[in-house]
Formats: C-alpha cells, structure tokens, sequence
C-alpha cells in the first residue's frame, strides 16, 4: 500500500505577507486532510523572504490544533540548528498535546546561508559532523527513562514520537539504515542521486524498536490543473523560484510566467530539466501516469507532494487533482498484489 502526503514550506508570494502564508497554511492543511492525505509536514529554512515556516514546531502546533487526524511534521527540523534536548521537548509538548499524530523529521543541513547559520549556531564549537550522535541522544531524550538518568525531557520521555532522517544523498541513506528508521529522500529538488541513495538505504537497513523493515518516502514535484497548458504556466512559478534559489538569492513565490522557457539560458535549462524524473506536470490523468511510472521504479511506500504555486486557490486544486491521481495508482498497486496473491494460490 503506497500512502501520499504534503510538504510545505508556507510559501510567501510577491505582493503578499508572511501573516496570509500562515493562513493558507493551515487552509491546505484543513483541505488535504479529507483528500485523504496522511501527513503534512512543514520544513525548516531561515533566512528566506518566500518562506514562512522557520519557526517550525510552533507552526505545527498552529496547524495541528486546526486539523482532527492528518499527522503532522517536519519535513524536517535540522538538528544540527538545536540541542537534541530542546526538540525534544517540543516535539514531547506537540505529542503530548496531540497524541498519535505527529512525526519528527530532521536533517543534518543548517537550512540557510553560513551567515545565518552562524547567527543561529548553538554554540561555536557547532559541527554536522556530529548528527548521527545528536540523533541518538534525541532518540534517548524521547525514549522510556532508564535507570540513572540525570537529564530528561518533560514533556518528551517516553513520547517515543516517530523520527525520520531525511536526506539528498548517501549519508543520510547510510543513518536511516544504521538506525532502523524511516528514510525520506529530497527527490523534489535533488533527484541525481536519488536511485542510489534508494539501494544504499534498502541495502545496509537494520532492524530497530521503532522499524522492523525499510520506509522509503520520496518528494515529488505536482503542478496538476484542468488542463495542460494550465498546469505548464503554473509551473513556472516554482521553476523562477528554484532557478532563484540555486542562484543564491532567494525570494518570494513569483506569479507564473508563460514565457520564462524562452529567457533561459542552457545552465538554467538543465537545472529545469534535472527535476522531471521527480515531478509531474499536467492533467489528472497526466499526474496518474507520472505517479505509477515513478513508483513502479522507486518502490516508494510513500509519497510527499510539493506543489509550489502562486494563486492558493489554483494550488488546492493541484493537490486535489494530485490526490485523485494518488488514489488510483494505490487502486492499480492493490489489483496487482491481489492478481499475483491469486495466481500464487
């Protein structure tokens, strides 16, 4: 069974503010929920005018307390910004208040600039090189109490809240694997390595309390509309603001722009054709065709949906369509099992 959820980054668009963002926020939230979504996770990044959800496990709670029982996330907390004790307790406190439904995503990247890392760094010393042993003391911090233990999370012992490495390239593959948990690639915007980081993470997996076999999630691209021409021009915002990004400098979610394929030039082509194999464009039709073809070949047990779109009101149907399209690749994964259970009988 292949689930499908949403990663948000509570864009904020040119001629808007940071106060409707978060609005919208918790409106997709509320819409994705019936769609049948499983998760919707909000990502850390600082220092970035188009995004609003910096201040990640407040956002959370904010979406958490307006929803009934979509899981939400992060996607992720970048640990190497925290004490592992700190998000402990915050990810204690939203589990604590919101039993059952939240999931703790974290990465090993600053999710910035080296200047704003630096303004935000834990201490001086601060190192990423130091991850896999800030997660595991993260994973003491949110485990049972054990005999002696001096330091504890309150609210956050004993919550056992679902941890995930997530990653865009072999080593956060080689953790997931290492430590028996949930693995989720940034397929979306670093695809390149993508298939190998899949082996890397099936291969080396260990068994753990919290994981007895591999959990592959895959961020995938959606621009889906009525039509295809529709859904091409929506997709130009998203391209302007990948294109900014690589560039290094970042700004808010651009209106869409019919003719931006004419203006670039061939490095900027290949940065837009470098994100097909993770991203779908088009009808719902279109959307269900791309979703097979991609889990068929990734064996994803779950989808992250990122829909980067100007107008919200176009965005939420781009996440309706995309949840259409979902829901019958997971009715074409199932009549295949029941036809191979079938004919193994």
């Amino acid at each position: 069974m292949i689930a499908y959820s949403v990663l948000d980054l509570a864009p904020v668009v040119e001629g808007s503010n940071e106060s409707v963002a978060l609005r919208n926020a918790v409106d997709l939230a509320q819409h994705v929920e019936p769609w049948g979504y499983r998760r919707y996770w909000l990502a850390e990044h600082h220092n970035m005018p188009g995004i609003a959800s910096s201040a990640t496990a407040v956002l959370i709670g904010h979406v958490a307390q307006q929803t009934n029982s979509i899981r939400v996330g992060s996607g992720g907390v970048m640990l190497p910004n925290h004490a592992p004790l700190i998000i402990a307790e915050q990810f204690g406190t939203l589990e604590t208040l919101f039993p059952g439904r939240i999931d703790l995503g974290i990465g090993r990247a600053p999710g910035t600039d080296q200047f704003t890392a630096y303004a935000m760094r834990r201490n001086l010393q601060g190192d990423i090189d130091q991850f896999p042993r800030d997660v595991m003391e993260l994973q003491h911090f949110l485990g049972p109490t054990k005999t002696g233990q001096k330091v504890r999370a309150f609210p956050g012992q004993g919550t056992r809240v679902p941890i995930w490495i997530l990653g865009s390239s072999l080593y956060g593959a080689q953790l997931a694997a290492m430590l028996g948990l949930p693995y989720s690639f940034a397929s979306h915007f670093a695809p390149q390595m993508m298939h190998e980081a899949i082996a890397e993470y099936r291969k080396r997996f260990e068994p753990s309390a919290q994981l007895d076999k591999p959990y592959l999630m895959l961020g995938y691209n959606v621009c889906a509309a009525d039509t295809r021409e529709e859904a091409a021009f929506l997709r130009t915002s998203g391209l302007q603001s990948l294109l900014k990004l690589r560039a290094g400098t970042p700004g808010r979610l651009p209106p869409p722009d019919s003719e931006l394929e004419s203006r670039l030039d061939p490095g900027q082509l290949h940065v837009v054709r470098t994100m097909r194999p993770a991203s779908a464009v088009g009808t719902m039709e279109d959307v269900r065709d791309s979703m097979q073809e991609f889990v068929n070949t990734t064996g994803a047990n779950e989808l992250i949906l990122v829909s980067s779109i100007f107008d919200h009101d176009k965005r939420l149907r781009s996440f309706e369509i995309a949840a259409e399209a979902a829901r019958m690749v997971v009715k074409t994964i199932e009549s295949s099992y029941a036809s191979k259970s079938i004919t193994s009988e």
